[in-house]
């Protein structure tokens, strides 16, 4: 981390719970632009998969298993 951003880091440390969650906001959102090529490799993985599951060479996994799956290991953590 560069000296900026360990003195930022620091200075928001002190900050009361509420306005480090300000702070927090602002950047993510400033993290949250479009990116079309992103959102390109996305729709190709998308269409892949599709296409695979059409072919029968993956299979549906009901929300429910992926939801107990991933709570389970949550818990372990």
């Amino acid at each position: 981390m560069t000296t900026t951003a360990e003195a930022l880091s620091a200075q928001a440390a002190l900050l009361p719970p509420a306005e480090r969650m300000q702070v927090v906001e602002r950047i993510l959102d400033s993290l949250d632009q479009p990116d079309a090529a992103l959102d390109t490799l996305w729709a190709h993985e998308a269409s892949d998969r599709l296409a695979a599951y059409r072919r029968g060479e993956i299979k549906a996994v009901a929300l429910s298993d992926v939801i107990a799956k991933y709570s389970a290991a949550a818990q372990r953590t």
